[in-house]
């Protein structure tokens, strides 16, 4: 069974920067797709973005393109997501997450997640 588990929220102000990491164990999965996903207050969890295979491939959402960058490494079963160029409506649970079932990877194709870490964003 595949255990997530995030560090790296917290506060920061509007434009500033913020890593998030995950640790991740049990993942077996043949889809091998793992990402983050995020909830706000008041509104429905959502994918943010994915890596497929350790890199050969990368998806984000809309909302985030240009500004998050998504990498993997292999080798200490640890997931990034640098965060730059923060704004207040990124102020959300951040959840790394994994596609368990056989499936195509994409920013918002995931079925297991973490318990989450905060992040807030102050205008």
């Amino acid at each position: 069974q595949v255990q997530l588990v995030e560090s790296g929220g917290g506060s920061v102000q509007a434009g500033g920067s913020l890593k998030l990491s995950c640790v991740a164990s049990g993942y077996t999965s043949s889809s091998n797709c793992m990402g983050w996903s995020r909830q706000a207050p008041g509104k429905e969890r959502e994918g943010v973005a994915a890596i497929y295979a350790g890199g050969i491939s990368t998806y984000y959402a809309d909302s985030v393109k240009g500004r998050f960058t998504i990498s993997q490494d292999n080798a200490k079963n640890t997931l990034y997501l640098q965060m730059d160029s923060l704004k207040p409506e990124d102020t959300a649970m951040y959840y790394c997450a994994a596609l368990v079932a056989k499936g195509p990877c994409g920013w918002d194709a995931f079925d297991a997640w973490g318990q989450g870490t905060l992040v807030t964003v102050s205008s």
